[in-house]
């Protein structure tokens, strides 16, 4: 099977590039992220020409995640056990859904910006990976073999060498201790992060910004990463990173990352 995760950065507007995409690359779980459009502004009939079914949750111009299969959507949920609201009044952001394509259960995961390390976006965004690493912990605790993936947009880059430049982060989100010590927590679980397994190179990357030309200087962060259980990680065979889908006409800031899972 091979499981694709790829922060859009709205689907209506990258609705060809992204069946373009799965055509080219015949991907049988694409995982979204940074949908903005509520469920029925989703533009699921493209999808579904090319026999794929469409899991969505989105409430407005922001957010929102979806999950696009050809192996099956089961047990769709939305939002994971536990996790946090945001807002006045406070609500459930549409930042999580899961589905069990494949045999997989498949979690796709917007997890919060932050914003400013003073800002209550940030201890937001720690709360919401901390529920999340509880849900996760469940999850293994519950069943030894379960086959769980969350992938996603994680608005984390765990090592140094996961941005252009740490110097130009000092005293920013996505590079905090401990934003970094939530993500950890994951793997703390039991949880293995399989795309740097499989891809370790250090400085590569999976997010430019549309601003100052990062992309032509390779000025970018790795930020969209995949945490598997260790039954699932066993039959994860390779990682790629699409970084071509950076190019060309109307890219996401984002790229796609591939998971080749056996059996």
């Amino acid at each position: 099977m091979r499981l694709a995760t790829w922060n859009i950065n709205s689907i209506r507007a990258r609705t060809d590039r992204a069946l373009a995409f799965l055509e080219r690359t015949g991907v049988d779980v694409l995982a979204l992220q940074e949908t903005k459009c509520k469920d029925e502004q989703f533009p699921r009939e493209g999808f579904e020409a090319l026999g794929y079914e469409v899991a969505t949750t989105g409430f407005s111009q922001w957010n929102g995640v979806a999950i696009i299969s050809k192996v099956g959507i089961e047990d769709v949920e939305v939002g994971f056990p536990g996790m946090p609201t945001w807002g006045d009044p406070a609500a459930a952001e549409a930042r999580a859904l899961g589905a069990t394509c494949g045999g997989v259960r498949v979690w796709s995961l917007y997890v919060p910006n932050g914003r400013e390390l003073e800002d209550p976006h940030y201890a937001y965004k720690l709360d919401w990976l901390a529920r999340l690493r509880d849900a996760a912990q469940g999850w293994l605790a519950a069943d030894a073999q379960a086959q769980v993936a969350l992938v996603g947009d994680w608005n984390i880059a765990p090592l140094d060498t996961d941005v252009w430049d740490i110097g130009f982060f000092a005293g920013r989100t996505h590079v905090s201790p401990a934003e970094r010590d939530a993500f950890t927590a994951i793997a703390e679980a039991g949880y293995t992060e399989v795309s740097r397994v499989h891809q370790p190179a250090e400085h590569t990357y999976t997010y430019w910004d549309y601003q100052q030309l990062r992309f032509p200087r390779n000025e970018g962060m790795r930020i969209d990463l995949t945490y598997a259980t260790p039954a699932l990680a066993a039959r994860v065979t390779g990682v790629s990173i699409e970084r071509n889908e950076r190019k060309g006409k109307a890219p996401s800031d984002h790229v796609p990352v591939i998971l080749e899972i056996a059996g």
